[in-house]
C-alpha cells in the first residue's frame, strides 16, 4: 500500500481546518502568495504602461510565482523524505492539508442556512456576503440561498477537488502551485480594464489548472447527489467560466433547483443564464440539502484518495 498523504490531508482538514486563532496570529499560507502578487501588481500594472507591456509583466509574474512556490515545495518535500524516511508522509500530510478547504466551506455556508432558517434575512445577507463577490444588500431569500449554494458548489472544485487532484498527481509542489495559481486568479484574473492585461496569464493558467478537476468535481457531485448528470451536461457550458459551470450545474441538477441567473456586481446587473430546471423558490432547506450533497461528495474524494494510495 502507498503512503496515504492525500487521504490524511483530507482527514486533517475535515477535523481541524485552519483554526481561527491560528489565522489571527500568523494568517494563512496563501497570504504569502497574495503579498507577492500584490507587490508585482503594484509595480508592473501601472496605468501608464502599454497593455502589451502589462500583459508581458503579468506572464513574468506567474512564471516567477510558479517557480518560487513549486521549487520551494519540492525542496521541502525532498528534505522531509530524506530526514524522516518512511514516516515522512505524516509530515507531508501536515504540510499539505492547509491547501484544502473542506471544513472552511462548510463553516462559511452553515451560517447562511441558519440565518435564513431563523427568518433573519439581514444576517443571511451578511453571512453570504462573506463568501460571494456580488452585491448582497438587496437580495431576497431565494437569491441569498442561490448565492450560498453556487459558492459551495463552485468552491468544491477550487477548494477541494482541484487541490486534491494536484496533490495526488504532483505531491506537495502540485498542491501549493495550484493554490498559488488560484490565488493569483482571484486577485488579478479579472476582465475589468484595470486587470485585463496584467491578469491575463493568471486567468488562463487557472483555467488550465482547473479544467480536469472541474469536470471530475461535477461528476463527483452528481454521484453524491444521485443525479444531475443531464443538467450538468446540458448547462455547464452556459457559465461564463469554462470550469465553474460544471460543479454549479451538477449541484443544480442534483437538487432540482435553478441557480445563477441575473446578478449585480458593484451596482451593475449582469444577465447570467440560469442553470438547472427547477421552478420553485430556493430556500434555507435547499442549502442544507446542498451541504449534505457536498459532504457526500467529499467522502467520495476520501475514497478516491484512499484508493489511489492503495493502488500505489
Amino acid at each position: 500500500m502507498g503512503e496515504p498523504v492525500a487521504l490524511a490531508a483530507l482527514m486533517l482538514d475535515a477535523a481541524i481546518g485552519w483554526p481561527a486563532g491560528l489565522y489571527r496570529r500568523i494568517g494563512h499560507p496563501v497570504g504569502l502568495f497574495a503579498r507577492l502578487i500584490d507587490w508585482a501588481e503594484a509595480h508592473g500594472n501601472r496605468p501608464d504602461r502599454a497593455a502589451a507591456t502589462r500583459r508581458m509583466l503579468g506572464v513574468v509574474t506567474m512564471i516567477v510565482l510558479i517557480a518560487l512556490v513549486g521549487g520551494g515545495a519540492w525542496l521541502v518535500q525532498v528534505g522531509v523524505i530524506a530526514m524522516l524516511g518512511r514516516w515522512g508522509w505524516i509530515a507531508l500530510a501536515l504540510l499539505a492539508f492547509p491547501a484544502l478547504a473542506q471544513r472552511s466551506l462548510h463553516d462559511h455556508v452553515v451560517p447562511v442556512a441558519r440565518a435564513l432558517g431563523a427568518g433573519d434575512l439581514v444576517a443571511a445577507r451578511r453571512a453570504v456576503g462573506m463568501i460571494v463577490g456580488r452585491d448582497t444588500g438587496a437580495l431576497d431569500e431565494a437569491a441569498v440561498a442561490r448565492a450560498a449554494i453556487e459558492s459551495l458548489s463552485e468552491s468544491f472544485c477550487d477548494g477541494v477537488a482541484a487541490p486534491l487532484f494536484w496533490l495526488l498527481l504532483l505531491g506537495l509542489p502540485g498542491v501549493w502551485v495550484y493554490k498559488a495559481i488560484n490565488t493569483a486568479d482571484s486577485l488579478i484574473g479579472h476582465r475589468e480594464p484595470r486587470w485585463r492585461a496584467f491578469g491575463w496569464a493568471a486567468a488562463r493558467i487557472d483555467d488550465v489548472a482547473n479544467w480536469v478537476p472541474a469536470r471530475l468535481g461535477g461528476a463527483v457531485i452528481c454521484l453524491a447527489g444521485s443525479g444531475g448528470w443531464r443538467i450538468m451536461w446540458r448547462d455547464a457550458r452556459k457559465h461564463a467560466s469554462p470550469n465553474a459551470g460544471w460543479t454549479e450545474a451538477a449541484m443544480a441538477g442534483a437538487l432540482d433547483v435553478r441557480l445563477a441567473g441575473p446578478v449585480a456586481y458593484d451596482g451593475t446587473l449582469h444577465a447570467k443564464p440560469w442553470l438547472g430546471s427547477g421552478e420553485r423558490p430556493v430556500g434555507a432547506a435547499d442549502i442544507v440539502r446542498a451541504l449534505r450533497v457536498y459532504h457526500r461528495a467529499c467522502l467520495v474524494l476520501w475514497i478516491i484518495a484512499g484508493g489511489v494510495a492503495w493502488l500505489r
